[in-house]
């Protein structure tokens, strides 16, 4: 039986919200309405209670005392006060000069990493981008020949949006903590699908969003480590000394009850969900591989996310792929650059060439993706692959043996 169109294969951009965590979050609308800061009252202290109860779920998913968890409007600006606060706590020379410090992140993390960075350099800090190998993956042994006497602080994403890949996060962390340097790691799209233990892993900073794991947008978290070491951040937002003074302004609620609420979920139901998506997830990449010529898994083939397939497909234009394949909804791309003719720069950073890189896919499976979708996924993507592919000279080229990337063209 075919299933209802479109099918949703995006779910590394935003997943659908539980209905579960919408029912947690319809009281805080209107029936306990109140502002958790208003501690005189009853309905204030509905509003706090929500919140720390929430707390408490977001910590138990991470290994975390609730104690350490900041709530945030999303992985953006957790990941802009961890690594602005850290850089700007632990300065080694004041606003206005250079020297103020070394920063080491990755060329293929996410933009929400590489602008506040950027910013950073702008403001006198020093920034190594480092570039990962032809598998997509960062290493300590990479992370520890960038380090120099002056590193103050290491961001690196646990895994990639666009392809799935898994850095090695938890022997950077231990090579921070030898070295007295503070780890920050965005991990939006790492927690709630693979088992994380802060203290075993060895994160100081860890970011996360809501909407990632079937919670509702606009809310999110930033882990901060209390001690063994402490880490200080200095605040980017001030007004109101919310959330121990490092993130002001009035709490969201209804948002944190549903994150809270989408943490607990993803805690209890995480080990069956793996499976069951790296199953499907195989299935995909290993069918699309074996029916279509000249198509190759980007990234890692093993030390990957359960959930993202990320596909190249020779002799195909990208756009016209896209919208070959209208009914499912897929990206080529993160959902914060998929408006770019650009190729990936992600997968451009592991040496894929312009032309796949511009055909590529990312097919993100979620809590609702069922074996039917991926089987319909795949006539799907073969179909529009095939078609398109007998409007390709190049296509013909490639079928009479000819080797293209050793054609000399000439211009006229």
């Amino acid at each position: 039986m075919a299933p209802k169109l479109p099918i949703y294969f995006d779910n590394a951009a935003t997943t659908r919200c539980d209905p579960r965590v919408v029912e947690a979050m319809l009281p805080y609308f209107s029936e306990k309405f109140g502002n958790a800061a208003s501690r005189n009252h009853r309905f204030g202290w509905e509003g706090e209670e929500a919140v720390e109860l929430a707390r408490e779920q977001a910590a138990a998913l991470i290994g975390a005392n609730p104690k350490e968890i900041i709530f945030t409007s999303g992985s953006t600006e957790s990941n802009n006060l961890a690594i602005k606060g850290a850089a700007l706590m632990y300065a080694k020379a004041p606003a206005g000069q250079q020297g103020r410090g070394h920063v080491i992140a990755a060329v293929h993390e996410h933009k929400a990493v590489l602008d506040p960075c950027k910013r950073l350099q702008r403001e006198g800090f020093d920034v190594t981008f480092l570039e990962p190998g032809a598998d997509g993956i960062i290493t300590a042994d990479m992370v520890a020949a960038a380090m120099r006497p002056d590193t103050i602080l290491v961001t690196i994403m646990w895994a990639n949006n666009e392809i799935g890949t898994i850095n090695e996060v938890p022997q950077i962390g231990a090579l921070c903590h030898e070295r007295d340097v503070v780890l920050h790691t965005d991990a939006t799209q790492w927690v709630g699908k693979m088992p994380t233990d802060v203290e075993r892993d060895h994160i100081d900073l860890l970011s996360w969003s809501g909407h990632k794991i079937y919670g509702p947008k606009g809310v999110g978290a930033l882990y901060v480590r209390r001690r063994k070491p402490r880490i200080r951040l200095e605040a980017i937002m001030d007004g109101g000394g919310h959330e121990r003074g490092m993130r002001s302004g009035t709490m969201n609620v209804t948002g944190i009850v549903g994150f809270g609420k989408a943490c607990e979920l993803c805690a209890q139901e995480m080990e069956h969900e793996r499976e069951r998506l790296l199953k499907l997830r195989r299935k995909l990449e290993g069918e699309l591989t074996r029916r279509i010529e000249v198509s190759q898994v980007n990234g890692h083939a093993e030390k990957r996310l359960p959930n993202i397939a990320n596909v190249s497909f020779g002799f195909v234009e990208g756009e016209s792929l896209m919208m070959g394949v209208k009914d499912i909804a897929c990206s080529s791309g993160s959902a914060c650059t998929s408006a770019s003719l650009e190729p990936s720069y992600v997968l451009k950073s592991l040496g894929v060439g312009d032309e796949l890189a511009h055909s590529s896919l990312r097919l993100s499976l979620g809590r609702w993706s069922t074996e039917e979708e991926v089987d319909w996924a795949i006539e799907a993507i073969v179909k529009a692959v095939e078609h398109l592919r007998t409007m390709s000279p190049l296509y013909d080229l490639h079928k009479e043996g000819i080797d293209i990337s050793k054609i000399q063209w000439q211009a006229h």
